[in-house]
């Protein structure tokens, strides 16, 4: 049996940040569909964005908040009527708080059969030993 941690927070804090997309999204727009997973020493984004070209895609971070962000643009169709619409389009960005320090410099992203995989390594912990001086 495997145990989850649950965090009702981290919780919280991801409706409220759907929430603001929603609220604040242009136009039709769209949020592709994220996975989010922890390793024991990386943090592991997993992302649907078919039809996109990896220059289409942005990945950013800063203090462990790692931002995803692109645009798909609409689709250049010639038709006089629509029948069925549900894949969006346009502007989309996605943000997510990593719990622990991320070690930047190492960051690898990979994108293949329209599913990008960002992999976070996590940051190591350091540890010192503080000498006490005589004054």
């Amino acid at each position: 049996m495997v145990f989850a941690r649950w965090d009702p927070l981290q919780n919280l804090l991801a409706l409220n940040e759907r929430l603001h997309e929603l609220v604040h999204a242009e136009g039709r727009g769209w949020i592709p569909p994220v996975d989010l997973y922890e390793l024991e020493e990386a943090y592991v984004l997993t992302a649907e964005l078919p039809g996109l070209a990896r220059e289409q895609i942005r990945i950013e971070i800063a203090d462990s908040r790692l931002v995803l962000s692109g645009e798909r643009p609409q689709p250049s169709v010639s038709c006089e009527q629509y029948h069925n619409v549900e894949r969006g389009f346009g502007p989309f960005s996605r943000s997510f708080d990593l719990p622990q320090p991320v070690d930047v410099d190492r960051i690898e992203a990979r994108f293949q059969d329209g599913v990008l995989t960002v992999t976070v390594p996590k940051s190591p912990a350091r540890h010192r030993r503080i000498d006490v001086q005589s004054v």
